[in-house]
């Protein structure tokens, strides 16, 4: 007998069981590597639409509070632009005139000399006008309402295909007007 305390078959791995032990630990990592590779990407696509929902977001509250707090003057407006006069918050309760117009393909909004792109990624932008139970595409309709307001004013965003966050389609929306405050 031998001083040796293994048995007869008992001596380790072979260099082919080795072989194949490390074989399938790289395909297991491998495996999760793509996994893991595949998560990330889907978590950066996530937050691309993310933020490109937020701006949308974003962009149509500036326009709806800027035509909410429409004030005396006179509104203006035909196919990709309008421009009326809001209250100015925090300067006293002055007028400040608002142009929206389409620039590049960026939606801008303009107050006096300042010029802010609120969206890019704009194919078309329309603007209507809501007068006698009609939607018209110009405001004033004739001279004689130059000093009217319409009842309502919609705005129809096209967005450009293939933009970031792979947003496509149209965004519309009404916003109805305050009553006049001098009596027109």
């Amino acid at each position: 007998m031998t001083d040796d305390p293994r048995e007869a078959g008992e001596s380790g791995f072979t260099l082919i069981e080795l072989m194949i032990s490390l074989g399938l630990f790289a395909l297991i990592a491998t495996a999760g590597l793509a996994l893991v590779q595949g998560v990330l990407n889907v978590q950066g696509r996530t937050e691309v639409r993310l933020d490109r929902l937020a701006e949308l977001q974003r962009t149509m509250f500036v326009i709806t509070s800027d035509i909410d707090q429409i004030s005396a003057g006179q509104v203006s407006g035909e196919g990709g632009q309008v421009k009326f006069s809001r209250v100015a918050p925090g300067t006293g309760g002055q007028s400040a005139e608002v142009l929206y117009t389409l620039n590049d393909g960026a939606l801008v909004r303009g107050i006096g000399r300042a010029q802010q792109p609120l969206l890019t990624g704009i194919a078309a932008a329309r603007w209507r006008f809501y007068d006698d139970g009609r939607w018209v595409d110009r405001w004033p309709v004739n001279e004689e309402g130059a000093n009217r307001w319409p009842g309502a004013i919609e705005v129809e965003l096209e967005l450009a295909p293939g933009t970031r966050g792979g947003t496509q389609g149209k965004l519309r929306r009404i916003v109805v007007l305050p009553t006049r405050g001098d009596g027109q």
